[in-house]
């Protein structure tokens, strides 16, 4: 059955990649964004524009941040599912930028949490972080560990919009998942990100800013592999956990239907072997700017995708090498270099 659904952050990297794969399998999308200039709208039109030629695709330009047109949305469209991947992206961005991210992450998350309680949406995905994880160290990171530490705002607006839906899923039966993604890359991917700067720097023959060194480990995830555990999950909405005990509280589940999923490649690779894996797909050599760690950066992260395998039989395989010379193409192929 072809199902209605709201994708916020539509013009996004991650939204526009979800849009594509569910018009592909027949699913009729209505994509949100507010198309701002957190970083190049260029690239976000672009992504527009391919989703546009796609007869059962429509686009609104709207912030999740807009109480009243959220509201009317919502009445109007009367969606299925929501997958809500709006947000101010960024960790550093939120040390000179710390209003954005209430507005833009914690009142746009609770509108879309008030739209689909008025109009019985069957399930409400939304994005959460691996950032969520904060000050914890004992790896691989599972959404079975505590993570009341975070330490960036941005991770602190994630940890609440879990903590948000976990409330409407109490309170009003409402079917929630968010879902901690873990470093996503590939194709159409954000300028902001280390994998779009470290191509572009090395191509250009300048400088790469690299923290703490180098010394540092990410969970790299390509972006099909994030899409494809998204759309599953979308598929099984959550149901309450009938050994959730107060005694012993399970972050990962609850007597309601909630739950959290970490998307993670749970195959970490060290920062300069991802750069040299650049160098070689690009065919050139970087120029390193070696850097101390940045205010809110981790210093490592690896996913434990044990349970999203077990809910939806899915896990992230794609290799980073693979990722990354796919990204390159790309990146060659829209820049014309």
């Amino acid at each position: 059955m072809s199902k209605k659904i709201l994708v916020t952050g539509a013009a996004g990297f991650i939204g526009s990649h979800v849009s594509h794969y569910l018009l592909d399998r027949g699913d009729t999308v209505v994509g949100l964004d507010n198309l701002n200039d957190y970083y190049d709208v260029n690239l976000k039109l672009s992504r527009l524009e391919r989703l546009k030629s796609k007869e059962a695709f429509s686009f609104v330009k709207l912030d999740v941040a807009d109480k009243e047109g959220i509201a009317a949305l919502f009445e109007e469209e009367k969606f299925d599912c929501v997958v809500h991947l709006a947000a101010q992206a960024g960790v550093r961005y939120s040390l000179e930028n710390p209003h954005v991210y209430m507005e833009s992450n914690i009142v746009g998350h609770l509108n879309i949490l008030e739209g689909c309680r008025h109009n019985d949406v069957g399930h409400l995905v939304y994005a959460s972080s691996s950032s969520v994880y904060g000050a914890n160290t004992l790896q691989p990171f599972s959404e079975h560990h505590n993570v009341d530490h975070p330490i960036s705002l941005y991770a602190a607006s994630k940890k609440a919009n879990e903590l948000m839906s976990h409330s409407y899923s109490n309170l009003f039966g409402m079917k929630t998942t968010g879902l901690r993604f873990f470093t996503v890359y590939g194709p159409w991917g954000r300028p902001d990100m280390a994998l779009f700067l470290f191509t572009k720097g090395i191509i250009e023959e300048k400088a790469i800013d690299i923290y703490n060194n180098g010394d540092m480990i990410r969970d790299f995830t390509y972006v099909d592999d994030i899409v494809e555990g998204v759309v599953r999950v979308m598929d099984h909405p959550p149901e309450g956990n009938d050994d959730w005990s107060g005694d012993n509280p399970d972050p990962a589940t609850s007597y309601c239907n909630y739950r959290v999923f970490n998307i993670g490649n749970n195959s970490p690779v060290k920062l300069m072997e991802f750069v040299e894996a650049i160098e070689s797909a690009v065919g050139k050599k970087a120029i390193k700017n070696l850097m101390p760690m940045q205010p809110g950066d981790v210093p490592s992260t690896c996913a434990d995708v044990s349970e999203l395998e077990k809910a939806v039989g899915f896990k992230p395989n794609t290799p980073v090498k693979q990722g990354i010379q796919n990204f390159v193409d790309w990146y060659r192929d829209y820049y014309k270099v």
